[in-house]
C-alpha cells in the first residue's frame, strides 16, 4: 500500500485532521469523514508541487545506491538510528547500497554543508538522498536546486505541501516524509498521567520550532485527558512542565545538560519524565533514580528498542518507522515514478507496532502496570476509531489567546504551525 501522505482512511479518518485544503490547479481535494485529503489514487492521498512530475528520465539501473546523511550518531538509540535502520530496512528489501554519514551537524562537522554532503555522496552514485533533519532546511533547498536530477527526501519538512508555510513547487526533486508522531507523544502524556502519584510530569524538549511545539502540546493533551476524563482527577492539580536544551542532543557548550535537567525535574518533584530528544539521557537518570530508591519513570522517543536501556523504569516508547515510506519512495525511483510528495503519515491503527506498515508506533514498557497498560489500550483504540479526539477546543494558548474554540476541531495546519504551548503547560514557547 502506498503511503503518500495517508491521513487515515476510511472509518479511522478523524477530526484531528478536519478542516479545508485550499484548492489548486494540480490537485484534487476529498473530504471523506470530514476529514482533509488531497487524493493521488483510490488507496492513498498526497499532496504533491506537481501531481504526476518525475524527477528522472529513466529507472535507474538496479541495484540502487542511496545517500543517508543523519543530524547525530548512527547509534543514539533515537532519531538518527531509527533512520539508519530505515537504511538498513532498504538494502535488505531491495538489495541497495547506502552511503551514511552521521553527525552532519555545525557542532560535530562545522566544516560540512548537507547540499556539499549530497553532492558527495552523488559523485560516489547516490540515486537517491535522504535529509533526516528539520535543521537541514537550507543545505535540503540548496542540494535539491544544484542536482535536480536526482530524487531527494527533506524528512519532517513541508516544502512538496502545496498548504505549507514553505512550499516550493519549483523544487520538482524534493518529497517531505513525517510520521503522525502527535498521536505518539498522546499515548506518551496519556501513559506518564497513569502513572504519576505526584501529578508532575517534566517533558525534556530538544530546541524550540513548529515541530516540538505540536510534540509537547499532543504529550500535554493525552496527559490532560487521561488525568481529567479516565482519572477523574483536577485538571488544576496536574504540572506539567517542559525545559528546552537547545538542540536535538547534547553538545557540551551549547546546549543545556539534559542529565542536568531530568536530575531538576525529578528533584522538583516530578515523577515521570517524557523525553523529546534524540539521545536517551531521560531513560538513563530515571533507571539511576530508582536504583537508590526514588519511584520515578521515564519515557524515551523515537527508537523502537529505546526502553533496553533501562526497562524496569520505561513507561513506553512512542516511536517512527521509516521503513515503510522509504521504501516506497526508493521503489518509485526504480521504476521511475517519484514525485515530490508531502507525507504526514499515521500509525498503521490496524497493527499499531506492525513494522512493516506502520509509520508511528507505540511499545508499552515494563515499567507501565498491567491495569494502566489495559487503560492505555482503550485510550488508543479511542483515537483509532475517533471516539477520542484530544485536539479539540475549547484551548487556549499561554498567552491566554483562543487556539481553538469550543468543539472547534484542529486543522492539519493548525496542528503542524503551533505557534506557542497550549495554556497549563509551564515552559517557553520560543527561544
Amino acid at each position: 500500500m502506498k503511503k503518500q501522505l495517508i491521513w487515515l482512511s476510511g472509518l479511522l479518518v478523524f477530526a484531528l485532521f478536519a478542516g479545508a485544503c485550499s484548492d489548486s490547479s494540480s490537485d484534487t481535494t476529498t473530504a471523506p469523514s470530514d476529514s482533509t485529503t488531497t487524493t493521488a489514487s483510490d488507496d492513498a492521498t498526497t499532496t504533491t508541487a506537481d501531481s504526476g512530475a518525475t524527477t528522472t528520465e529513466a529507472p535507474p539501473a538496479e541495484p540502487l545506491t542511496f545517500g543517508m546523511i543523519l543530524v547525530g550518531p548512527q547509534d543514539d538509540r533515537g532519531w538518527s538510528q531509527a533512520h539508519r535502520e530505515a537504511g538498513e530496512y532498504l538494502e535488505a528489501q531491495l538489495g541497495a547500497t547506502m552511503i551514511l554519514l552521521d553527525k552532519v551537524n555545525p557542532s560535530d562537522r562545522p566544516e560540512v554543508t548537507v547540499d556539499q554532503v549530497a553532492r558527495d555522496m552523488i559523485d560516489q552514485g547516490a540515486q537517491l538522498v535522504f535529509m533526516t533533519s528539520d535543521d537541514m532546511k537550507d543545505g535540503a533547498f540548496l542540494a535539491a536546486e544544484q542536482n535536480a536530477d536526482i530524487p531527494m527526501i527533506w524528512s519532517s519538512g513541508d516544502n512538496a505541501w502545496a498548504d505549507g508555510d514553505d512550499y516550493r513547487p519549483e523544487l520538482a526533486n524534493l518529497g517531505n516524509i513525517m510520521g503522525q508522531m502527535e498521536y505518539g507523544k498522546a499515548m506518551a502524556g496519556c501513559s506518564a498521567a497513569l502513572t504519576s502519584e505526584t501529578g508532575s510530569i517534566g517533558y525534556l524538549g530538544p530546541l524550540i520550532n513548529d515541530e516540538t511545539r505540536r510534540l509537547v502540546n499532543s504529550a500535554y493533551l493525552g496527559a490532560k485527558y487521561c488525568w481529567e476524563t479516565v482519572l477523574g482527577n483536577d485538571v488544576a492539580d496536574l504540572t506539567f512542565a517542559v525545559n528546552w536544551i537547545g538542540f536535538w542532543f547534547n553538545i557540551p557548550g551549547f546546549t543545556l545538560d539534559p542529565t542536568l535537567v531530568v536530575n531538576d525535574f525529578f528533584d522538583g518533584g516530578a515523577d515521570v519524565v517524557i523525553s523529546g530528544i534524540d539521545t536517551t539521557e531521560a531513560l538513563v537518570v530515571a533507571g539511576q533514580r530508582a536504583a537508590e530508591g526514588d519511584t520515578v519513570w521515564a519515557i524515551p522517543y523515537d527508537y523502537v528498542d529505546a526502553c533496553s536501556g533501562a526497562p524496569e523504569v520505561c513507561l513506553g516508547t512512542p516511536y517512527f518507522n521509516w521503513g515503510p515510506a522509504y521504501l516506497d519512495i526508493a521503489k518509485s525511483v526504480l521504476d521511475g515514478s517519484f514525485a515530490p510528495t508531502f507525507q504526514w503519515n499515521p500509525p498503521d491503527w490496524g497493527d499499531l507496532n506492525n513494522v512493516e506498515t506502520t509509520a508511528v508506533g507505540y511499545v508499552a514498557g515494563p515499567g507501565l502496570s498491567a491495569d494502566n497498560a489495559a487503560t492505555l489500550e482503550t485510550f488508543i483504540a479511542g483515537l483509532a476509531d475517533g471516539s477520542i479526539n484530544p485536539w479539540v477546543g475549547p484551548l487556549n494558548y499561554q498567552d491566554g489567546s483562543v487556539w481553538l474554540a469550543d468543539g472547534e476541531a484542529a486543522t492539519p495546519q493548525q496542528i503542524w504551525y503551533t505557534k506557542q504551548l497550549l495554556e497549563g503547560i509551564d515552559g517557553a514557547s520560543e527561544a
